[in-house]
């Protein structure tokens, strides 16, 4: 797929707004952060779009996303995955803007695991997570999906626009999002946006 430097910043961008408030950017928030036109930019978009980059539900409001089997550059190299913030594994916080990125190989050395497609990492801040063995500074590598079934640990977006990071449990009438310490309660909502399932834990000593 060829696509302009341009048009890789936009995918990336897409895929971190996604990540960070639970759904895509307009048009002009995408021209704020890459500083061209809001004509511009949806150029890039409907080029993306023919492209097969991009996914657009037809009337409807911030519904751009990745297409499935599409990766952004920075998810395709070895060991390094996009550190899009932190996540709250005690009372739900407020995700930061930062972006960087989590490098295996400075972190662990060579002989790490190995980076995959729609993954992204989040450092942990708090320990309501403790007994699943997720601490406070731990880095947790998170497959991007919406779907979720009891049990899985999942990064939640609640409705109040906080994230947190808990066990999911679809029950009757709410959705209980379960800590793993004793000393935290469950959060219980009617609903919530979930950002992706935690699939590994890496700790630095």
């Amino acid at each position: 797929m060829n696509l302009t430097p341009k048009q890789l910043r936009i995918l990336a961008l897409i895929r971190d707004w996604r990540v960070r408030h639970g759904y895509s950017p307009t048009m002009q928030e995408l021209a704020d952060e890459i500083g061209v036109s809001k004509v511009t930019v949806f150029e890039h978009v409907e080029a993306l779009i023919k492209k097969g980059a991009l996914v657009r539900e037809a009337n409807k409001a911030r519904s751009l996303s990745i297409a499935d089997g599409v990766a952004v550059p920075d998810e395709s190299r070895p060991l390094r995955f996009p550190l899009v913030g932190k996540i709250a594994a005690g009372n739900p916080i407020e995700k930061v803007a930062d972006t960087d990125e989590l490098d295996i190989v400075g972190l662990l050395g060579p002989r790490a695991g190995r980076s995959a497609n729609s993954t992204f990492a989040l450092k942990v801040e708090g320990e309501s997570m403790k007994d699943e063995g997720i601490l406070d500074g731990d880095y947790v590598l998170v497959e991007r999906t919406d779907v979720a079934g009891n049990g899985d640990r999942v990064v939640a977006l609640l409705p109040d626009g906080q994230t947190t990071l808990k066990t999911f449990f679809k029950e009757s009438d709410h959705i209980r999002l379960q800590p793993a310490n004793p000393a935290f309660s469950p959060i219980i909502v009617r609903d919530c946006k979930i950002q992706g399932i935690v699939r590994g834990v890496i700790r630095k000593y």
